[in-house]
């Protein structure tokens, strides 16, 4: 079964590719991945999925605090992505949860006075 490897503290300038290459020297690489903003922009990491549990702990070991581009790594065993929650209902401006000493909250109770 494939195991998947967090991969932190990444230069910017990382691509899927390099990230490839550097864990392949280890075992079969079945996904690399530098993760993304929106703008195309490195977040700094990304995650690499190694065919065997046995070549996910040696890349682990491996590359846990070793240097890539002048920068120390942090390989960890990849954990499931917790469900985010967020409080508040933000549809239609129900802005319920805001604090009553913002701005914009005063400037649209005031609106709100003069329609």
């Amino acid at each position: 079964m494939n195991k998947r490897l967090y991969v932190g503290n990444l230069e910017y300038s990382t691509t899927d590719k390099e990230l490839e290459e550097l864990f392949s020297s280890e075992g079969k690489v079945t996904y690399a991945k530098v993760i993304r903003s929106l703008d195309g922009r490195s977040k700094g990491f990304g995650f690499v999925e190694m065919e065997t549990d046995e070549e996910a702990t040696k890349a682990m070991e491996k590359f846990n605090q070793s240097d890539f581009k002048d920068r120390k790594l942090l390989v960890n065993e990849a954990r499931p992505q917790e469900n985010r929650s967020f409080s508040g209902n933000r549809r239609s401006g129900n802005y319920r949860n805001t604090p009553k000493d913002d701005l914009n909250y005063k400037l649209r109770k005031l609106r709100k006075r003069f329609r």
